[in-house]
Formats: structure tokens, sequence, C-alpha cells
């Protein structure tokens, strides 16, 4: 059986940010080859529901490139 940690127990984690964090990018791949990039899941997410779903093939995650170095620049 497990158990859950105590909100008070400082072992709980919440959150360290409340701003939107995503890392990724994301590629609409059509069955036709065509493709868009899209910053937010979100849109990625609207866009799937929202087109026409026989058109569509996949979704790519890729990385953000990080252009900075060590710890803050």
């Amino acid at each position: 059986m497990t158990t859950n940690i105590d909100p008070n127990d400082p072992r709980y984690f919440t959150e360290t940010s409340s701003i939107s964090y995503d890392r990724h990018r994301y590629r609409i791949v059509m069955k036709d080859g065509r493709s868009g990039e899209f910053d937010d899941y979100e849109k990625v997410r609207a866009f799937w529901f929202e087109y026409n779903s026989s058109m569509l093939s996949h979704v790519d995650v890729l990385d953000i490139k990080n252009t900075v170095k060590g710890f803050g620049g």
C-alpha cells in the first residue's frame, strides 16, 4: 500500500513556477508530406482535432536548442 506525502512535509512538491513552461516544439506531419510547427502543445491539439483527420499522419516532438551555456549565461 502506498501513502501520500502530507502537504506540510518538506518533501512535498507542488511547483517551482506558475509561469507556462514548454521545452519542446511540435511538428504536425500530413500524409502528403506537408508539415507545420507549433510552440504550444494546446495549439497542436486544437489543430489536430479541428483538421480533416484523414490527411494527418503524426506529430513529432522537437527539442528546443538551448543557446545559453552554464548557469544563466
